[in-house]
């Protein structure tokens, strides 16, 4: 009856029940005593009232608990909200509040906040040690089965509808593009209440019957040595993960020959820092998405990787994607326009509000509020977010592009442009530089850097240095943050 995400442990311990499917620390679960466990919690949620389209949060860093809670809410029929563990307890009441969850399971050490019923993650391992008879619910894959909250860089965050569907068709499109294979070993340092860490890698490898090694939180030297002992052969980061890395002492030296591919999203990636892990070695693949999405729209599979450093890629198998003006006419080849998506990936709409999710569509395509150019060959280049592109003398600026260029310079670790009020311009760059270790560039250093390789509209007229950036869950910059400094 069930053939949502619910299904998927008792489907995947029939094919393969001793394979191993989670590592967590010292521990590890097999596919067999993930469904047990998750059936456990299926109880135990239904005792507590869950049912057919409840929600149950979950507020922790990533833990074994998340991938059984988030099955055993699919296995009632419910929707499973993740939430970001690193947000105030302002922040999570709004969330709790909003989606109206009726279960919240939480890890001690997060945020003070309650729902109706209030489960500690240490409670789970409590559970009966009886798996209980089967449960059966009628689920369909139009269902919802998550509601993810986005990042919230402006305005309160919204909470994205995917369905089940969305979810099983995002998971085809990822395994067209990536050859997930059954012997693979995932490495999830991204967090998990983000859609990428969620959709992009453990649910593909559930479906594969591979082994996911989970991280609490993102740290450069465990993640090494978590590749190095466990054989790691696949692997998803947004840029300033694969910055970091590239940039630990250990990076030379680490044996990374397990790896097959590693992955990145969620923010345009400097070319400079694909040439470094192709350097190495490594194949490094990305694409283009957001959490309304599901989240994958277009992908650079392995074999470009090396043609087309910096492309996003083109749309994924099942999913349609366009370049688009104002007019919501095609943009010519190479013309910049926004990014528009239709596929059985996409939301049918946030939750509980109509104007937000009519806002998001037109003709049936949803709106991303980001800018690509597309060449002749058809690869998606993502320049910037709609709201972050500045205008300086009449020019468009994409601060991504300015970004990709002062991370070539060997004193730039970490780097973030905006656009700020000119007198004489409108609007000119500002850049945040997080100085590489040793290093304290100047403002005369780094525009000397940039002439030459960036027209002169597009050279920062200011530069920061700052110790870090502020940034989302998803390790995301909060430009809107970056925009209340004073000059």
């Amino acid at each position: 009856m069930n053939r949502g995400l619910g299904s998927w442990p008792a489907r995947r311990a029939a094919i393969s029940p001793d394979r191993v499917a989670l590592v967590f620390g010292d521990d590890s679960w097999t596919y067999a005593e993930l469904r047990d466990r998750v059936t456990r919690l299926a109880h135990r949620l239904r005792a507590e009232g869950v049912g057919r389209g409840d929600r149950v949060a979950y507020l922790g860093p990533n833990h074994p608990a998340l991938v059984e809670t988030l099955f055993a809410t699919h296995l009632l029929g419910g929707v499973f909200v993740p939430l970001n563990f690193r947000l105030t307890a302002p922040e999570v009441r709004y969330q709790l509040g909003h989606s109206g969850a009726r279960v919240l399971i939480r890890d001690p050490e997060c945020a003070e906040a309650k729902a109706p019923t209030t489960i500690p993650v240490t409670a789970l391992t409590e559970t009966s040690a009886e798996t209980g008879p089967p449960i059966e619910v009628e689920v369909g894959l139009d269902d919802p089965a998550f509601l993810l909250y986005t990042s919230g860089t402006t305005g309160r965050p919204k909470g994205a509808i995917l369905t089940h569907g969305n979810v099983v068709w995002n998971t085809y499109n990822l395994l067209v593009g990536v050859d997930v294979a059954g012997d693979e070993v995932t490495l999830i340092g991204a967090p998990l209440f983000h859609v990428a860490a969620l959709n992009q890698c453990l649910l593909p490898t559930v479906l594969k019957g591979g082994r996911s090694v989970i991280m609490p939180s993102w740290n450069v030297d465990q993640a090494l040595d978590l590749i190095e002992r466990h054989r790691v052969t696949w692997m998803f980061g947004v840029a300033a993960m694969f910055a970091a890395l590239a940039r630990s002492p250990r990076w030379a030296s680490t044996d990374l020959s397990s790896l097959r591919c590693v992955m990145s999203g969620g923010a345009a990636v400097p070319p400079a820092l694909i040439r470094a892990y192709q350097e190495r070695g490594l194949t490094f693949c990305q694409g283009y998405g957001m959490t309304e999405t599901a989240p994958g729209a277009t992908f650079l599979e392995a074999r470009e990787s090396l043609s087309h450093v910096g492309s996003a890629g083109v749309p994924v198998f099942f999913t349609d994607v366009r370049c688009v003006r104002p007019d919501l006419t095609d943009a010519a080849p190479g013309e910049p326009g926004e990014v528009l998506v239709r596929g059985p990936n996409v939301t049918p709409g946030y939750w509980e509000d109509p104007a937000a999710t009519a806002d998001a569509f037109a003709d049936g395509w949803l709106r991303t509020g980001d800018i690509a150019a597309v060449g002749e060959d058809g690869h998606f280049r993502i320049l910037d977010r709609l709201k972050d592109m500045y205008i300086s003398g009449g020019e468009n600026v994409y601060p991504a592009e300015v970004e990709a260029a002062l991370f070539t310079h060997p004193g730039v670790a970490e780097v973030a442009v905006i656009g700020v009020p000119d007198e004489k311009w409108g609007e000119a760059g500002r850049a945040f530089i997080v100085p590489a270790a040793g290093h304290r560039p100047t403002a005369g250093e780094l525009r000397e850097h940039l002439a030459g390789r960036l027209a002169k509209y597009k050279i920062p007229a200011h530069f920061t240095i700052v110790d870090d950036l502020p940034k989302t869950g998803s390790n995301k910059v909060r430009k809107a943050d970056l925009r209340s400094r004073p000059l």
